[in-house]
């Protein structure tokens, strides 16, 4: 017990040591803007339907966390964490825009079209316009919608916008990336622009050199303290970190000067400000009344990138990779609402789970002609219950480089395994095709100053070799493949990914379109397309036809 009593007293003074207060303070002396509502609610005032705050973190490494033994301090996280439940069999995508459409729609990405790489700046291309998104849906039951951050969903037209896709305001990024400061992005040389929005407007005014993370967490505050509390709101905050560039203000190197890695030091450095970040928006929700009613999500968008400070061991792979160490996610779910607090669920969770789920703790209708490929897991989570979700379609990429040895032959007729694909059924995952870089990276790889691969671990595969299978449940690092073992399997596996693949709509990936430069749009990203010069042409075209029909009846006649 006194041991116990001086390691409390330890963690206690490092947290106030790092600036981290009681959950029931704030930092700082000086007052936060708005309402003073501490309050809860009034009894029988409308408290059915819950306040759901959804933060989605931007290629945090599966390591990448405290309760997950990394040397970087979480202690946010980890207590919030600790005290909901967390997701430690919970998969996304491998790269920034799957993850954010499959999120926003619970559709697999070979229903939307966006099964290819992300959307590129130049692309003229987003978010297919027919899918109803869940902001949408919340607001059809009487939500306030809000996004803070990075959109990434294409924004070549108007009609793509987040304000038009079914959130109330929007304050943040379109791009994938760009200065965490000055908020400009190059997408190559020469087609540079800015990229901050408020609503459907270039953020000039918030131009102030505020480092992002700090600044979307301002905003974050700022409409916590305008909303009433007693109204349902869905807050959606997709932070910019830990995504390259790896950038974070001075203070927060101060504990990792040890870090010899300095792409691993400022990449720990940037999840230390996030850290800080999530706790200053749970003072928020407590403050002005949200928390008691409120649900908060916290996910990565996809797994760390080892060159870019990310770590992703013992998993295998990383960011853009098929492995698990590019799918398998950081997440967790924090609740007063939950039964079962402080619990782990290992049941198979993903990303398309949260659209119905969230749907249905809103107390919102899904249309019966939605086909959608996420389940309600609220169950599975709050109370420790099975979860209806038995498979996983991690992705079929019919235009992602094939595999040179890959074939029908291969895939015993039932599939051409040059293809890029990865499916898990059960305890089985298998994989086709190309999955991307395979190394694990171990801690030790950042011990250098520099990036190091030599202490990486590689498997030299025999040559020709397109079909993987492993059981995730007994080896989720992938080292014994057991496709030769089990051909049975395999062909299970095949015919189900064909079966996904008669569903598949028509990818759209299309090149670059040169009106989307900055520079014809003053000096900013944003919508270039102009519907009403489209139907200016069809218009166009559509007359002289007609005049020409005209001028052949005469001539006919």
């Amino acid at each position: 017990r006194m041991v116990a009593a001086v390691l409390a007293g330890l963690s206690l003074l490092s947290l106030l040591t790092c600036g981290y207060l009681a959950w029931g303070g704030r930092r700082g002396g000086a007052e936060e803007p708005g309402n003073m509502l501490g309050e809860e609610p009034a009894a029988g005032a409308p408290r059915s339907q819950p306040h759901i705050i959804f933060i989605l973190a931007d290629d945090q490494g599966f390591r990448d966390v405290g309760y997950h033994g990394s040397e970087i301090r979480t202690p946010t996280l980890d207590k919030l964490a600790a005290e909901g439940v967390k997701l430690e069999n919970y998969y996304v995508q491998p790269m920034c825009t799957p993850s954010r459409s499959q999120l926003i729609t619970g559709k697999y990405q070979i229903h939307t079209g966006l099964q290819h790489s992300i959307i590129r700046p130049t692309q003229p291309n987003c978010l297919p316009l027919d899918n109803v998104t869940l902001p949408q849906k919340l607001k059809e039951v009487g939500y306030s919608t809000h996004m803070v951050g990075k959109w990434h969903l294409g924004f070549y037209r108007r009609e793509c916008m987040p304000t038009q896709r079914g959130f109330d305001s929007f304050f943040g990024s379109l791009l994938g990336s760009g200065d965490y400061y000055t908020h400009f992005k190059c997408d190559s040389p020469g087609i540079c622009g800015y990229d901050l929005y408020e609503n459907d407007n270039a953020a000039w005014d918030h131009d102030n050199g505020i480092y992002s993370t700090q600044m979307y967490t301002q905003k974050v505050q700022q409409i916590l303290a305008s909303h009433n509390p007693r109204k349902p709101i869905f807050l959606y905050i997709a932070y910019q970190a830990v995504h390259s560039p790896l950038q974070a203000p001075g203070r927060y190197f101060e504990h990792y000067r040890s870090i010899n890695n300095i792409n691993r030091r400022r990449y720990a450095a940037m999840l230390a400000c996030l850290d800080e970040a999530i706790n200053n928006v749970t003072l928020a929700l407590r403050k002005y009344g949200y928390y008691e009613n409120s649900i908060i999500i916290y996910s990565s968008d996809n797994g760390g990138q080892p060159m870019a400070g990310g770590s992703n061991w013992p998993l295998r792979g990383s960011k853009g990779t098929y492995w698990e160490g590019g799918i398998r996610a950081v997440g967790f779910v924090h609740s007063p609402l939950l039964k079962n607090k402080g619990s782990v669920c290992k049941e198979l969770v993903h990303i398309t789970d949260w659209f119905p789920t969230l749907i249905t703790l809103a107390e919102g209708q899904i249309d019966e002609d939605t086909q959608l490929d996420g389940y309600d897991v609220w169950e599975t989570i709050s109370e420790g219950r099975r979860s209806p979700r038995v498979d996983i379609l991690h992705n079929i990429d019919p235009i992602y480089t094939k595999a040179k040895n890959g074939s029908w032959a291969a895939g015993y007729g039932i599939w051409n395994t040059a293809i890029q694909s990865a499916i898990r059924v059960n305890h089985w995952k298998l994989l086709t095709g190309n999955p991307g870089y395979s190394d694990w990276v171990p801690p030790q790889a950042f011990s250098n100053a520099g990036p190091n691969r030599w202490h990486n671990e590689r498997v030299s595969w025999s040559a020709g070799k397109t079909v993987w299978l492993f059981n995730i449940t007994a080896d989720p690092y992938e080292r014994v493949d057991l496709s030769a073992r089990h051909p049975e399997v395999v062909k299970q596996l095949l015919r189900r990914l064909s079966q996904f693949n008669k569903t598949a709509v028509p990818v759209r990936y299309p090149p670059k379109d040169p009106r989307s430069n900055p520079k014809l749009n003053g000096g900013v990203w944003g919508p270039w397309f102009k519907e009403d010069e489209k139907k200016k042409k069809s218009d166009k075209s559509k007359g002289a036809n007609k005049q020409k029909k005209s001028k052949n009846r005469k001539k006919a006649n």
